[in-house]
């Protein structure tokens, strides 16, 4: 039996400043402090990259707990990790790495994006490890846009793109560690979907461009409210777009664990914490040049 899943939230998606960069952050925001196991959503961009503007240079940095998510709608990104990864990420593609006991990588637009120009727009989704997964060992997926499976709505004018869990049957090509659903969604004017997700997930939806009617009642728009959060009480979730619309819809089961977080690592109590610090210090979580 289908049955609407209501909604817990609806909040704004306010900018914060990132060193030199200005993002989107609806999550943590006030009154939502996280969606178990998703603990962070920032959405940069689109920024007008070019050899005189090019912000988004996000040298090395280490990891430890959990699974940074890049999603690139738009431009660019080039992916070095201590693994030996290097990667190009183009708009549609997907960057999953699994940090676990400690990764070191690096993002920035390529060289050649950067010096014909262009705009670059992403989410970057921080995803909570399990306990008894926070010391795996650490990988990379790279996802290919071509390779994401797709699904439509039955009026044709709403496209769903299954990067991990899955839809209508559909299975994501993404290796998830816990059970998760992320998809994105592209509606043009008018159009209409159904998306089934788990009662028992704790489910988000956020809305990157356009404007949209969630569960026929509550309007999300570009600039204003951008983000639903939904309750665990129902196994669908209905959207109309009212214009051309980027959507990205995530769930999963919640860890309900206790969760420390100190700058780039997530663990799960303070001692932990410091011997990340301390691993990263004596190089046990590799090097990049």
């Amino acid at each position: 039996m289908k049955q609407l899943k209501t909604i817990q939230h609806k909040v704004a998606s306010p900018f914060v400043n990132m060193g030199a960069i200005k993002l989107r952050q609806p999550l943590p925001s006030e009154g939502v402090e996280n969606v178990d196991p998703f603990l962070l959503l920032h959405h940069y961009g689109p920024y007008a990259i070019s050899e005189f503007n090019n912000p988004f240079d996000l040298g090395a940095h280490p990891h430890r707990g959990f699974e940074p998510i890049t999603l690139l709608f738009k431009g660019e990104q080039l992916h070095r990790d201590s693994l030996g990864n290097e990667m190009v990420v183009k708009a549609g593609d997907v960057q999953w790495t699994t940090a676990g006991r400690g990764i070191i990588h690096a993002e920035a637009p390529t060289k050649e994006f950067v010096k014909k120009g262009g705009d670059l727009e992403g989410i970057q989704l921080w995803l909570n490890l399990p306990a008894k997964h926070k010391m795996m060992t650490p990988k990379y997926q790279h996802l290919e846009a071509a390779n994401i499976p797709r699904v439509s709505s039955e009026d044709s004018k709403v496209e769903l793109h299954i990067i991990a869990g899955n839809q209508q049957e559909k299975q994501g090509p993404i290796t998830t560690q816990t059970s998760v659903n992320v998809f994105t969604v592209y509606a043009d004017k008018d159009g209409e979907m159904k998306v089934e997700l788990p009662e028992t997930h704790q489910s988000l939806l956020y809305l990157l461009e356009g404007a949209i009617v969630v569960n026929g009642t509550e309007v999300l728009e570009k600039g204003a409210d951008q983000m639903v959060v939904f309750n665990q009480d129902g196994n669908t979730i209905t959207l109309k777009a009212k214009e051309k619309s980027t959507i990205l819809i995530v769930s999963g089961q919640p860890i309900k664990e206790k969760v420390t977080q100190y700058g780039p690592y997530v663990m799960n109590t303070q001692t932990e914490i410091l011997e990340a610090m301390r691993d990263f210090q004596q190089g046990k979580m590799g090097y990049l040049y």
